[in-house]
């Protein structure tokens, strides 16, 4: 679907639709701030671990967001050895206008019968 998502800021709309990568990365902190490895391990959750990453594609995809100010840079843990992440107001725009649009596909999907046919 490539109708506009009203409420994302023009410069992100290029995003759309979102890499399974950052899709479950803003999903795993929609629920509230984490550090990578448990962001790994909550998409491991969240996909029934159908999605996997490494750290490699974790960080860079991380990175990413942070420089989109998708996510921010919350208090690191003493000692510093763990950054902990968390939406930004945009990040959850992206994240609840990414799962409108996922919603409007399904919904379109079962207009058609296309989830109930035989053979799939």
């Amino acid at each position: 679907m490539s109708a506009k998502n009203v409420n994302v800021p023009d410069d992100l709309q290029h995003l759309f639709p979102l890499t399974p990568a950052v899709f479950f990365i803003l999903f795993a902190l929609a629920e509230g701030e984490k550090h990578g490895y448990a962001i790994m391990q909550q998409v491991g959750v969240l996909s029934d671990g159908k999605f996997r990453m490494g750290p490699g594609t974790l960080y860079t995809t991380i990175q990413r967001l942070l420089e989109l100010s998708l996510i921010e840079e919350t208090n690191t843990e003493e000692g510093g050895r763990r950054r902990y992440y968390r939406l930004t107001r945009n990040g959850r725009i992206v994240f609840k206008a990414e799962l409108s649009r996922m919603d409007a596909v399904v919904r379109l999907a079962l207009g058609q019968n296309l989830l109930h046919q035989e053979g799939s």
